[in-house]
């Protein structure tokens, strides 16, 4: 099965070299900035309340030598307080640090969806849906991770690393002076490995994406999948990219269990060299066992601040790799754009369509063209057929009707007016189409005709499904209108899936309607039903007819016959079979031959 390339394997996407992406998550925090504050405050009230426990723990080892037991139990007292206030503040670090993250990544995940609803075609021809899926949740909640516990953590172990060498400076320089020393031998190897984990967290993060995409695809299609026996195949395909995102990711952690381990042994090997000196100084009298104790205790916080950081380090790298996809998302460019000054389309569109000498080709085919200096114009209220064989351009010309690409070269125009001057969800609304592939919602059937006209009534949705001859099915359904019908309409037959979208377009009431091979999945009956009911729509609006059944076009007013990519002949039925040419071949075939076939 031929898939869409991923984005990474068409283009080379720019790496993340530090973790300088995670500022783009600023703008979406700064609406709950006061939020942040409160976060902010708890944070440092931690950070302080750590360091003040060790100065409170030195007084009471200290006052073990003393006399003065009451004065000993206020010094417990008073531990006792720093240790509830420091749990109090903990617990409200976590409640607003973790509200917040949430707060930012429910907005990032509704701004990429906002994005990229509203992109156009062209640029899902370059990234599969399900590697964006993939985005808006893998890499939301590696940004989750990081807001709601990783940036507070290494905030609060920054404060400490700090305070605490500060503090250790006060209580002994010469100790203190051998952790300085001890710094730099740790920062290196973090800065070192932090490189390569930086450029494996981004790599596995695209081969997660890419398995997304590849697992999103087949099962959307899973019945073409088992409907071809292709079952084996599919499943060693999915098995080979999972594997790969496996590698991947071992290989990213191997590089972060190698720097913890690094860390750690420097860490600890340091405290206990200073505990050594330390030790020596309390036996020749220079220092107290309370201040030994108490700068063990600094050293202690500072070692667990550094090696919590060296880990957060590696999350803040993922996390900057996973806001930079996002931002590609957020920041990508549309081949589509709306003008800045849009013109205000009329209230009452006519329905007057015009192409004016318009070639296309779509992007990921720029070699091939779609259509070729195409000329027509239909005036509002006309009934015309498009015909001609597959990939002539017919459903082309519905493309850029619906403004989904801009042609190369030419003009198409709407009551006279350039669409690319026009607004396109205004212009859109004076649309409605009927697919070749209905699309039907994991919705009721109800909600599925509604998705037409939203604010329409129920006895308005009714009124359409019986205009397209869905009616008595729907009626007959477990919970008539309201039953379920499952995801892309699986209960539903080809044909009821197609009645459902052309009472969807019925429900739209638009000036112009645009029917692509609406009719190709009804059977005889249903398909005199739904003509009947598309021939009193396009006696009140403009009707475009895609179709390959001549039947379904023989009483367009006018007939555009295509042929790789060029109009090759315009006319009535009956004009252009006395005429002869392809449209009179098609028609021998599919009616004469057909015929024969019959009686035999």
């Amino acid at each position: 099965m031929a898939r869409k390339p991923t984005t990474t394997q068409t283009e080379d996407r720019p790496k993340a070299k530090r973790i300088g992406p995670i500022r783009y998550l600023f703008p979406f925090i700064k609406p709950y900035r006061t939020l942040a504050i409160l976060a902010g405050i708890a944070l440092v009230l931690t950070a302080s309340l750590s360091l003040i426990l060790p100065i409170a723990v030195r007084r009471v080892v200290d006052g073990f030598g003393g006399g003065d037991v009451k004065l000993l139990d206020q010094y417990f007292g008073a531990a006792l307080i720093v240790a509830a206030l420091l749990a109090l503040g903990t617990g409200m670090r976590y409640y607003l640090v973790t509200r917040l993250g949430e707060r930012v990544v429910a907005d990032i995940r509704e701004a990429v969806y906002d994005k990229m609803i509203g992109m156009s075609p062209a640029f899902f021809e370059k990234i599969m849906t399900g590697e964006v899926l993939s985005r808006i949740t893998t890499d939301t909640t590696l940004i989750l991770s990081v807001i709601s516990s990783s940036v507070s953590v290494a905030l609060r172990n920054l404060l400490i690393f700090i305070g605490g060498l500060t503090l250790m400076l006060l209580t002994s320089a010469k100790l203190a002076g051998m952790v300085f020393v001890m710094v730099p031998v740790i920062v290196v190897p973090i800065i070192i490995l932090g490189r390569r984990l930086r450029r494996l967290s981004r790599e596995n993060q695209d081969r997660v994406a890419e398995s997304s995409g590849n697992a999103s695809e087949t099962l959307q299609a899973a019945q073409t999948v088992q409907a071809f026996t292709h079952e084996d195949v599919s499943r060693r395909k999915f098995r080979d990219v999972t594997e790969l995102s496996y590698l991947s990711a071992l290989q990213r952690i191997g590089t972060r269990a190698v720097m913890t381990v690094v860390v750690m042994f420097l860490v600890f090997a340091g405290v206990v060299g200073v505990l050594w000196v330390g030790a020596h100084d309390v036996r020749a009298g220079t220092m107290t066992p309370g201040e030994l104790v108490q700068f063990v205790i600094f050293a202690v916080l500072v070692a667990g601040a550094v090696g919590a950081l060296s880990e957060i380090w590696g999350e803040l790298q993922r996390a900057a790799g996973a806001t930079e996809r996002l931002v590609e998302l957020l920041r990508a460019e549309d081949a589509v754009k709306d003008p800045e000054n849009p013109l205000p389309l009329p209230e009452n569109v006519r329905g007057e369509i015009a192409f004016e000498q318009v070639s296309f080709h779509y992007p990921a085919r720029p070699g091939v063209k779609a259509l070729h200096d195409v000329s027509f114009k239909i005036n509002p209220g006309e009934t015309v057929a498009l015909v001609g064989p597959s990939g002539a351009g017919k459903s082309t010309v519905f493309q850029l009707i619906l403004r989904f690409f801009d042609p190369i070269e030419g003009v198409v125009r709407l009551d006279g007016l350039d669409l690319k001057d026009l607004k396109r969800e205004e212009f859109r609304k004076a649309l409605a189409l009927v697919p070749q592939d209905p699309v039907i919602f994991a919705d009721t059937a109800r909600e599925n005709i509604r998705f037409g006209r939203p604010d329409a009534t129920d006895a308005e949705v009714e009124e359409a499904a019986r205009a397209a001859a869905a009616h008595d099915f729907l009626s007959e359904l477990p919970e008539g209108y309201d039953t379920f019908v499952g995801e892309r309409g699986v209960m539903l037959s080809g044909g009821q899936k197609q009645r459902i979208a052309i009472a969807r377009a019925i429900l739209r009431a638009a000036p112009i309607l645009l029917l692509d091979e609406a009719t190709s999945a009804l059977d005889a009956e249903s398909e005199r039903a739904v003509q009947q009911a598309v021939e009193a729509m396009a006696a009140e609006r403009t009707t475009l007819i895609v179709a390959h059944r001549l039947a379904t076009v023989k009483k367009a007013d006018r007939i555009i016959v295509f042929d790789k990519g060029r109009i090759v002949a315009t006319g009535t039925h009956d004009a252009l079979v006395a005429e002869g040419g392809l449209y009179a071949r098609l028609a021998r075939l599919q009616f004469t031959e057909g015929a024969s076939e019959a009686a035999e």
